[in-house]
């Protein structure tokens, strides 16, 4: 299992993934394939000092584990994109 600071890879921005952050409140990272949902919602809660209501967890068509992590309402995925300098 990877170590907290190993599971984020990269955060993904497309057109799709920022109109997920200002719509739905969702955050899009590649993450370390072995990686599971629990582990891929304590990285980001302890990383970026949120909560996370719900992960999603794809395999992309090049072998990467893409993660969808719906922030709870209290948090904005705008501000934490800001944050991290993807917006």
């Amino acid at each position: 299992m990877p170590e907290i600071h190993e599971v984020i890879i990269k955060p993904v921005v497309t057109e799709k993934t920022v109109r997920l952050m200002e719509e739905e409140n969702k955050l899009t990272f590649i993450v370390h394939r072995r990686s599971t949902k629990k582990t891929i919602k304590r990285a980001v809660e302890k990383i970026f000092d949120v909560k996370v209501d719900k992960v999603n967890v794809l395999i992309t068509s090049k072998g990467e584990k893409k993660a969808y992590v719906k922030l709870k309402p209290e948090h904005s995925a705008t501000e934490v994109s800001g944050k991290i300098g993807t917006l």
